[in-house]
């Protein structure tokens, strides 16, 4: 099965209205990255534990760790989870963007240093959301010239 298949799979496998929502949410986000890589990652680690939800992955950027070695990850994640949906926007470096700068604006939703956690799209202004990945996605752009 490849990554589409997984994906499509994934979002079919949720229940109403959450499969609506995240159908809309990965139409949403293609728009806004068109080309990008897509990642499944089904939540389980190297022996097979569940280690986290199932996510879609949309693009890809260098993660740099202490030691200065690199690793390919996804820029935006999305993942259904017990109560919602969690969009994850990551590479942002400064832990109080996100929260600083569509915290309030948004709706009804919980915004960590990477996270936007939301029961449902109509909980939330989804241009903020767009505007918020959009911006992740151009910064991003920019950094790699």
């Amino acid at each position: 099965m490849n990554v589409q298949e997984q994906i499509k799979k994934y979002i079919a496998s949720q229940p109403e209205p959450k499969r609506g929502d995240m159908q809309e949410l990965h139409d949403i986000i293609l728009d806004v990255m068109p080309a990008c890589k897509l990642w499944f990652l089904d939540g389980k680690d190297d022996k097979g534990k569940t280690v986290s939800n199932p996510n879609v992955g949309y693009g890809s950027y260098p993660i740099r760790y202490a030691d200065g070695t690199t690793r390919e990850f996804y820029q935006i994640g999305l993942s259904a989870n017990k109560t919602g949906i969690s969009v994850y926007i990551l590479g942002i470096e400064d832990k109080k963007y996100l929260a600083k700068t569509y915290g309030e604006a948004i709706g009804k939703a919980s915004v960590t240093g990477y996270c936007i956690k939301f029961k449902t799209l109509k909980d939330i202004n989804i241009e903020i959301l767009e505007a918020a990945i959009r911006n992740r996605v151009e910064a991003q752009n920019d950094k790699m010239g």
